[in-house]
């Protein structure tokens, strides 16, 4: 049974540099150039290959945010894997930036991405890696902070983040939560 990582996101190039789409970022560095087998499958980008010796899927659904669920829980019915085998990466705002925590299981603290997942998976058991966004700024939306890029400063830090979160993610599944987490939550 394949490990299914989900980078949660907003399909278009408007949305690519925003912090609401920092999941992409990191199923595309796992990606890499060339080593996976890339095609379109229920509604999502999909990246077939190994990582860590471990059969693995990557996925980018094409959906909005809102309705992720609906590709992810089709594709693990077509790979035939369990909700305990997905791990969805994710902003979080209730991190710092920088900072990153992987768990198992829990709520979806508002992100409508991890929401419409537990919606169409039955379930939150799956694991997740939380990467900090921080929180906005004043009385900003949070809606609005989310869909903003990250700012110049944040940028340059944002590569060496997206390393980090994807090494965290091929630990999780080469060496299992405890030992990642013991690694990589900061």
């Amino acid at each position: 049974m394949p490990w299914v990582v989900v980078g949660l996101g907003n399909p278009g190039p408007e949305y690519a540099g925003n912090r609401h789409n920092v999941g992409f970022q990191v199923v595309e560095s796992l990606a890499g150039p060339g080593t996976f087998k890339a095609n379109r499958r229920a509604k999502a980008l999909v990246w077939e290959g190994r990582v860590a010796d471990r059969r693995v899927v990557l996925v980018k659904p094409t959906t909005y945010m809102n309705d992720s669920g609906q590709a992810v829980a089709a594709l693990c019915s077509f790979y035939k894997a369990g909700p305990d085998r997905v791990i969805a990466v994710h902003d979080e705002l209730d991190l710092p930036f920088g900072s990153l925590r992987l768990k198992f299981g829990g709520g979806d603290n508002g992100h409508n991405g991890l929401k419409s997942m537990r919606r169409s998976l039955r379930t939150g058991d799956f694991y997740r890696a939380r990467v900090g966004i921080g929180r906005p700024p004043g009385r900003m939306d949070p809606a609005a902070f989310v869909l903003r890029d990250f700012a110049a400063a944040e940028r340059t830090e944002v590569p060496l983040l997206v390393a980090r979160v994807a090494d965290s993610v091929t630990a999780l599944m080469e060496l299992g939560l405890d030992v990642a987490q013991s690694q990589f939550n900061d």
